[in-house]
């Protein structure tokens, strides 16, 4: 086999139609566009959403109000009445903790750790944030909270510029 004897594999290649070339193509005349009508002139298109004048369906549904906030804080949170259950007395509990007894999905995760139910034994826990409440109980058992700090790269509160 020599560089000259390579072609395209049988099939692989197929020429384009080539429209409006003469009856005899198959695809003369009219070149496929049926007869007459706004389709069938050249710039006569309609946008996807038109409907023929028929009150279009995005006029048709009811405005969504409100906006979506994008710098918005996102935190897994837990429960104390969850951390009794799967951490012992003096544990500490951390975010990779949370994620190996399941309670969390990573441990890159900001935490946030909540109130409800009853803490019933001294924990040492470090979270990203903690409620009033939670915090008061942690400390009323005798455990400790530990605020950790927020990565570098999270947005901080405030007046940011508009993204482009």
């Amino acid at each position: 086999m020599k560089l000259h004897d390579l072609r395209p594999a049988k099939g692989s290649k197929k020429q384009r139609k080539r429209v409006g070339r003469g009856d005899s193509s198959g695809s003369g005349k009219t070149a496929g566009r049926g007869t007459k009508g706004q389709k069938s002139r050249s710039g006569g298109n309609i946008p996807p959403h038109f409907e023929g004048g028929q009150l279009p369906l995005v006029r048709r549904l009811p405005r969504m109000r409100g906006f979506t906030n994008i710098f918005k804080t996102q935190f897994a949170t837990v429960n104390l009445d969850r951390l009794n259950e799967r951490f012992d007395k003096g544990d500490e509990v951390t975010p990779s903790a949370l994620t190996e007894v399941g309670l969390i999905k990573s441990p890159n995760e900001l935490v946030k750790v909540l109130g409800r139910g009853e803490l019933k034994k001294p924990l040492t826990i470090k979270a990203h944030g903690f409620s009033a409440s939670a915090r008061a109980k942690i400390e009323a058992v005798g455990g400790s909270v530990e605020e950790l700090a927020l990565p570098a790269h999270w947005p901080k509160r405030g007046r940011r510029p508009r993204p482009r």
